[in-house]
Order: C-alpha cells, then structure tokens, then sequence
C-alpha cells in the first residue's frame, strides 16, 4: 500500500541500524530510533486528543525533529499543515485558522511571533525543540502505539502554497499522492542506503518534503541539516563534513554562485572580460577549472545537483556544463506533490526539463503552431484539491479531470519537456506578440552590476525594475565609493550621471539581445532586494 505510514514501517524495518536524520554536527538518529521516537509522538498526539483527520501544524526550520513530528502526524492517520518560515505573522495566524489546526509543533525561535495570537481551535502547543508540552491538558493515554489504519485517499498533508501571483492556498495531498511521487522520481534517478544528502530547503517546502525527506526515508539515505541559514560561512564546512552524495537547490542559488565566484573573477579587467566573452575555447577551459575547484567545495562525491522552483538562467546552465557539474532539472508544483518531469546528470538537455514521470500525463492545451501552451496535468500525484475552496478547485480542473499548471510550454522531438514561463506573467503585446518577460530578465541579470531584475508593461511600454549590486557598481565607478555625505553635498550630479550612463549601457546591451518587440523601453532601480517566495522566485504581484 503507497501510504507514509506504510513507507515509515517499512524503511524501520529495513534500514533499522542506518542514520537517517541529524544536524550536521549532531549525533543522527538511526532509523530505529525514529520508530521509538515517531511512536512516543503518536502516543503524545493520542493524549492531546488528536484522532484521525484532525489537523496539526508544524512551524520551524529543518531539524530532526521536524521529520519525527511530520511522520507521527501522519502516521496516527491525523494531517500535516507544514508552515514555511519565511511566511509573515498573518500569513502564519490566516493559515493555523484556515486549516482548523488543533495542534502545533514549533521551534523556540517561533515561539514570539505567535505570543500574543489566539486561535479558536488550537488547544495544543509542543516545543519541537525537546517535545515539551507548552500549553493545553493531557488527559491520560496508554503507552502503547495502537496503529491507525490509512489507507491511500486518506489526507496527508495541507501545504499552503506562497505563490508569485497571489494568496496563499492550501494544498490538499493524499498519502497516494505523496508516496506515489516519491516513488515515481527513482525512474529519473536512483537513491541508495549509501546517499547522503544535505538538506538547505525548507521542509515545509513540497520540493524539499517529498523529494529531499520522504524520498531518502524510503530509501535508507541518511540527510543531514543546518543549525543556521546556509551562508557561506556555515554551508562551505557543512559541504566538507558531511559531502554529500545528492543536494537539491533552486536556480538563484547556484545563479547567484556563478556571477559571484565565477563571472565576477573573469570579468575584472577588460582584458579577461574580452577573452571571457569572446572567445569559447578560454571560456570552456576557465570553467572546467573552474567545475574542478567547485565539485572540491562540495566535498567531492556529488553525484546529483538538483534544480527545481524556477526556471534556470541559460548562461548559468551554460557554465553547469562546461563545467561537468552533475546538476539536473525538474519541473512541477505543489500541487502535483510536487514532480512532473525531470532528469538526471546524464540525461539533462540544455535549457530543457527532461521526461514527464511514467504514471503522469501532460499535454500542451491550445498549442499555438510552435507548439507552445498551457500544460495541462493528470496522474496519482495531482492534488486532491484547495482545502475549503471548492470553487477554485473547480477553476483549475477541467471537466474531464486535466488540472491547469498556468505553466507555458512544449514538448521538443524527443518528447522532453521545455519550460516557457507563467501564463500570468507573459505579456501579450497589442500587435499579437507573445513576450516572456523570463527571458528578458535572465539577460539583465548577467549584466555586471545588476542583482536582479523584473520585467513589466507599463502604460504600454516594456518596463524593467532592477535592483543593483552597489558593492560592483562601486568598483565600476570610483565615485560612488564616496561617503554619504560627500554624496549629498559634493558628487550628487556627476554619480547620477554615471549612474544614467550605466542604466542605458544596460538598456543597449539587453536591447541588442532580444527580438524588437521584446525590447524595454526604460529602467526603473529599486534600492531593496525584491519580495520573494520561500523557494526564491520574485513575489511578482506586488510590483504589477
């Protein structure tokens, strides 16, 4: 039977004396212990009074005890509400009330942000940290683990997505949905007892849930987490102690590695950036050195670097090559938990995401003569749909049970699938011409002094806000390197002259790279980084 129940059980049984989970400098627990840990838990929720369907929330980073939580949830048949968080206070108090959460496990750190929010329903408070009851009575229970039957339709998990597009919504996935995906991604890439993994995703995640946590369980991989955000300075060691054999990442990640430690080096003076840019031959041995040095800070085993979340800047992807880099990519959402296509390191093809899943259907809605659409969705992953938001759930199912990605793209002659954008971020100009801002901005971004960027219609006009990266901009123009003061009172006009002369070398460069009607018209700079997601995609609603 596909239930996490089941896989729980099972993976005990076999892989009893492997490790399974641990800080990086913690002592891991084997999967022996987490059956006698998972079982205290069930025991703990039975005390609190939680029975089958009842809903339980989990608010913290990724720990341990976040798993344990997460499988004794599940396992006494009760359901999931896995918090990201990044999530703001009121997305955090909408989502315990909107789900009917009676119980919560939270980290210490959490613990303020909710100190003085009531909730109707949650009765129930457990610090993750050690499992100590907080708050609420325990009423007495027997020690011993009767298992809940759960059966594959049975609702595992409510995860509340936090989209670029909008509100959030919850996420309804059956054990089905959920063990079925994670089994279904060994047909792309093989996990062993012998994998070690590095986890640096949120688990609340549904990327990072079932493909970097219910996968490796199944398989007896052990995974290993963070005590702090992944900075260089904590993720560098990490990498050296633990060398991981299997990592998953989203694009700005490794995007924001390559412009950094990668591009930067080879493009400080004129001369290197000629021999950079121009010539192929310097560019592909600079990175193959460069992959050497890389796969060394990884801790020399990396044997699968997966891309997910977003799609990957092609010059990025261009260096991953040329620098034998193992990565690979796949393709889906929360909403088919979360996997539709992917690859591994030996089949990946440029700027595609590779194979629909065997068990998965997806087919391109009202393709246009290149064969571009909306992809359309049908398998045993795909959502059982928005908790108490019928409505919208009707909205992205077709009549005959097709769920609607609001993803573009197509499938190329060896039926891989490429990604074009969002539905709701492609622009439609008055002429008929389909614009994927995407593309634009991926050009901006490898200009040298831009941070990131956001391409938008304006009034008619092809907008692009970007936010810089003083530090770079600093070295371009000496005179930026002035103090505040000096700034305001001495060097303001000649720096907005730079400034402006830098903007419209930006404007020249990407104009001279994309068709006529994809070409921008001005640049806007915003002084803060851009809102995002917990997976890093820019919250693009909130600058439309």
């Amino acid at each position: 039977m596909l239930t996490l129940q089941a896989l729980f059980y099972l993976s005990c049984e076999r892989y009893a004396e492997r490790k399974a989970v641990s800080f990086v400098d913690g002592e891991p627990f084997t999967y022996a212990q987490m059956k006698v840990e998972v079982e205290r838990i069930i025991v703990l929720l039975g005390r609190m009074g939680i029975a089958k369907g009842d809903k339980v929330a989990v608010l913290g980073a990724n720990m341990p005890n976040w798993c344990i939580a997460y499988f004794a949830i599940v396992c006494a048949g009760a359901v999931a509400v896995p918090i990201l968080p990044e999530f703001h206070s009121d997305e955090i108090r909408n989502i315990i009330h909107h789900s009917d959460s009676k119980a919560i496990f939270i980290s210490n750190r959490f613990q303020t942000v909710m100190k003085n929010m009531t909730f109707e329903h949650l009765s129930h408070w457990v610090l993750m940290d050690d499992f100590s009851v907080i708050c609420g009575n325990l009423a007495d229970h027997s020690s011993s683990v009767e298992r809940t039957p759960v059966s594959e339709s049975d609702l595992a998990s409510i995860i509340y997505t936090s989209g670029t597009t909008g509100r959030s919504k919850g996420v309804m996935l059956t054990h089905h949905n959920i063990a079925f995906n994670a089994k279904a991604c060994l047909q792309i890439q093989d996990v062993t007892a012998s994998d070690v993994l590095l986890s640096i995703l949120p688990l609340s995640h549904a990327y990072e849930n079932t493909i970097g946590f219910i996968l490796p369980f199944m398989q007896g991989a052990s995974v290993y987490y963070l005590e702090k955000p992944p900075t260089a300075s904590v993720l560098i060691p990490a990498l050296q102690k633990i060398r991981p054999t299997t990592m998953l990442s989203v694009p700005l990640i490794i995007e924001k590695l390559y412009r950094s430690q990668v591009k930067a080096r080879f493009t400080k003076n004129k001369r290197l950036k000629w021999m950079y840019e121009q010539l192929s031959l310097f560019r592909k041995i600079v990175h193959y050195l460069a992959g050497i040095k890389l796969k060394a800070v990884f801790g020399g085993r990396l044997r699968f670097f997966g891309i997910g979340g977003a799609k990957l800047d092609a010059v990025v992807e261009r260096f991953l090559r040329e620098a034998r880099f193992p990565y690979a990519i796949g393709y889906g959402l929360t909403e088919t938990a979360p996997l539709l296509a992917g690859s591994n390191p030996s089949q990946v093809s440029f700027q595609a995401i590779g194979k629909v899943l065997d068990g998965v259907q997806v087919k391109i809605n009202n393709p246009t003569r290149t064969g571009m659409g909306e992809l359309l969705a049908k398998g045993a992953n795909v959502m059982a749909g928005y908790y108490k938001d019928p409505e919208m759930t009707q909205s992205v199912f077709t009549d005959d049970g097709w769920f609607h990605t609001g993803d573009l793209g197509c499938f190329d002659k060896h039926r891989r699938l490429i990604l074009k954008g969002r539905m709701k971020t492609m622009i439609l100009r008055a002429a008929g011409e389909n614009i994927y801002p995407e593309d634009i901005e991926s050009i901006i971004n490898n200009v040298k002094g831009v941070e990131e960027s956001l391409v938008l219609e304006r009034k008619g006009k092809l907008v692009a806000m970007v936010h810089l990266n003083i530090e770079e901009l600093e070295k371009q123009y000496q005179q930026i390197m002035s103090e505040t003061i000096q700034y305001f009172n001495e060097g303001k006009e000649e720096i907005h002259q730079q400034m402006g002369d830098f903007l419209e070398e930006v404007k020249r460069y990407v104009n001279l790279h994309v068709n006529r009607f994809s070409q921008i018209q001005s640049i806007v700079i915003v002084p803060a980084p851009f809102e995002k997601t917990p997976t890093l995609k820019i919250k693009r609603y909130l600058y439309s």
